[in-house]
């Protein structure tokens, strides 16, 4: 199978994630590139940033026009988190490659646990707390500097656990998350985007943006608690796929 078709099936199926779940992007455009496509850690890891960011920045218009996007409380959560992305930035490379995806397992299977196991009150709506989404997002983006990715995996669960935001809301407000992490995390990469294949990236981005559109369809008509399980189950599967290649 070539790589452009296999960079637009992977680019629809991240796509989707993306839309109906408001994140999972890189968490699985990541292993894509590299597993399916041949791209190295450092290479996919600026391509993804650049597939998640368009295909964020396209979902969350969609989510914004149904009322679905928590302006105040995304911007707080994404401006708290960009010194520490940027700090984490340099921490990641001095770290070992094992010690960088054995954390992001551990990361991603304990957000998926903490989700299985949240049960939000049903009806109520979440109020915008300045300290505690400050805090929410700068860990948020101390990780996701250190990991480098988008953050919409952790960001999810990090509106609805810690923040008390209904799964919907969180699903687009978390769009805007990742559409502001991506692109500062690309501005600290520029230099090495110019030695990207833009012959795979741009299908696998223009199949993600497609599939974004169907994911947010998926999202009005799935109630909000399968979603939740359903993003909890695809956490716990990439975790556990990554923790293996990781110690083997």
């Amino acid at each position: 199978m070539s790589a452009v078709i296999l960079a637009l099936i992977a680019g629809a199926v991240i796509g989707l994630a993306l839309g109906a779940l408001g994140g999972g992007g890189s968490v699985l455009a990541v292993p894509a590139l590299i597993y399916l496509l041949g791209f190295t850690p450092v290479a996919a890891t600026t391509a993804s940033l650049v597939i998640v960011t368009v295909t964020s920045a396209t979902a969350l218009t969609a989510h914004a026009r149904d009322g679905r996007v928590r302006w105040r409380t995304g911007l707080l959560f994404a401006a708290a988190g960009t010194g520490p992305a940027m700090l984490g930035g340099a921490l990641a490379g001095r770290l070992p490659a094992a010690v960088l995806a054995v954390s992001f397992a551990v990361v991603a299977a304990a957000a998926a646990i903490r989700m299985l196991r949240h049960r939000p009150a049903p009806g109520t709506a979440a109020p915008v707390r300045p300290l505690r989404t400050a805090a929410a997002g700068a860990g948020l983006g101390a990780v996701t500097g250190v990991l480098g990715v988008g953050g919409g995996f952790l960001a999810v669960p990090a509106l609805v656990n810690v923040l008390g935001m209904r799964m919907r809301a969180a699903v687009g407000t978390s769009l805007l998350v990742i559409t502001l992490n991506s692109l500062a995390a690309l501005a600290v990469r520029a230099g090495t985007a110019s030695g990207l294949d833009w012959s795979v990236i741009g299908p696998f981005a223009g199949a993600a943006v497609l599939g974004a559109w169907d994911g947010k369809r998926l999202s009005a008509k799935v109630p909000g608690d399968t979603l939740r399980r359903v993003f909890a189950v695809v956490l716990l599967a990439v975790a556990g796929f990554m923790l293996l290649d990781a110690v083997t």
